[in-house]
């Protein structure tokens, strides 16, 4: 299943952009009154206007904000305005979005099994399972997991270290949450859709390896899930060497 007919387009872009330009982003999107000025949105985002004018340019660029020239009734330049670019339908699908998520979390007796059974369905859904008879390596359902991710608007970093504690242990870095609007509001929802999601696309390749937690927002923008070999337990010391997990190969 191509899961890229199921995800907007401009969020894909959105998650390019570092703290400051998301920053940017987010003031002008959100300003009640109109288009803002340069030294406006400089002050409220705490940062020098030549920086705030580099920012705006690159969003300008990206299609993301619009320029538009100051309506002013008195003599001289006018200013350069900006306001976001057609934003109304994004605007309105956050809005459902929320919408449903408090339903999950305030009429559900146990929002989070169901937000993590819905994003199970849904993982083995968007994941094309392997042909019969093939057995994915592990380095390959990684990979596999990656485009997937990437192509919601993650963006999945996979650390396996053999100095950690637990040498079979994955630890998969989410950055650029693609729920990040939901999650602030209702991470015991928005979280577990995302952990529910991975563990569908784990069944669905059917490999021997299983996402068993989801640290939520451990930083700004990042999220850090744990996979594992299906059977190992999560505790150090217990059983013996087993062979080790592939890396994912670079695309």
């Amino acid at each position: 299943m191509d899961g890229d007919a199921w995800v907007d387009t401009e969020p894909s872009a959105e998650a390019t952009l570092g703290d400051s330009r998301a920053r940017v982003l987010q003031l002008i999107r959100t300003a009640g009154s109109g288009p803002l000025g340069i030294r406006e949105i400089a002050e409220r985002a705490g940062l020098h206007p030549s920086t705030t004018r580099f920012h705006l340019d690159g969003l300008v660029e990206s299609g993301l904000v619009e320029r538009v020239t100051e309506d002013r009734g008195r003599p001289g330049r006018p200013r350069s305005m900006y306001r976001a670019a057609g934003d109304d339908g994004r605007r309105s699908y956050r809005l459902l979005a929320g919408m449903l998520a408090s339903l999950v979390a305030g009429m559900l007796p146990d929002p989070r099994e169901a937000a993590i059974e819905t994003g199970r369905a849904w993982g083995r859904y968007l994941t094309d399972a392997p042909a019969p008879f093939q057995r994915l390596r592990l380095a390959d359902a990684l990979e596999r997991l990656n485009r997937l991710m990437a192509g919601m608007g993650f963006s999945p970093e996979f650390e396996h270290d053999a100095e950690h504690p637990d040498p079979e242990e994955i630890r998969l870095r989410v950055h650029n949450c693609a729920f990040g609007d939901i999650a602030d509001q209702h991470a015991d929802v928005a979280c577990s859709l995302h952990l529910g999601l991975i563990q569908g696309a784990l069944a669905q390749m059917d490999v021997p390896l299983i996402a068993d937690r989801l640290d939520p927002m451990i930083a700004p923008h990042l999220c850090l899930a744990y996979l594992r070999r299906e059977g190992k337990p999560s505790t150090e010391g217990d059983g013996g060497p087993v062979e080790p997990i592939g890396r994912p190969t670079a695309d």
